[in-house]
């Protein structure tokens, strides 16, 4: 009976070693069609004019008062902010997604440094916007951390055997 407890014992991390890898890869390829979708938006910006995009934002405003208030502010300014802040993300991201796929050590440092800055920037955006998606973003972030930070231990782990 307690040879038994010990083999359950020995399984259970290991499924759920296992678990938690492809809760890691999931989250990772999530986090790649994100950095992806942000990228192809922040291009999409610099082909458009500000004015194009305000008229769309005014059309698309008239059915909801969060979009008419945004397309009311919306500026050159704060266009080619947005253009610059997709397509940095959606590369730094991009670039992390891959070094973590392929399993690259760098990949984990840069995981924890960048992710920490971009949701230290996504809170302090949130304080002046209060956009949701800041939130949704910077707990997508937590998750992958947390899931890279276990990981990267496993990584060292068969660095060592």
């Amino acid at each position: 009976m307690r040879r038994s407890r010990v083999k359950q014992r020995r399984v259970r991390p290991a499924v759920l070693e296992r678990r938690l890898h492809q809760l890691f890869i999931l989250s990772v390829i999530v986090k790649g069609l994100h950095a992806l979708v942000e990228l192809i938006g922040g291009i999409t910006l610099y082909m458009f004019s500000t004015n194009v995009i305000a008229a769309w934002l005014w059309e698309a405003g008239q059915s909801n008062d969060w979009i008419e208030r945004f397309a009311d502010s919306f500026s050159t300014r704060e266009h080619h902010f947005y253009a610059f802040y997709l397509v940095s993300h959606g590369i730094v991201n991009g670039a992390i997604v891959g070094g973590l796929l392929l399993e690259k050590r760098w990949s984990y440092y840069a995981t924890f440094v960048v992710l920490t800055l971009f949701i230290a920037y996504q809170l302090y955006r949130y304080s002046y916007t209060h956009d949701i998606g800041l939130i949704a973003i910077s707990i997508i972030d937590l998750i992958v951390m947390a899931l890279a930070w276990n990981e990267y231990r496993l990584f060292k782990h068969r660095l060592h055997h």
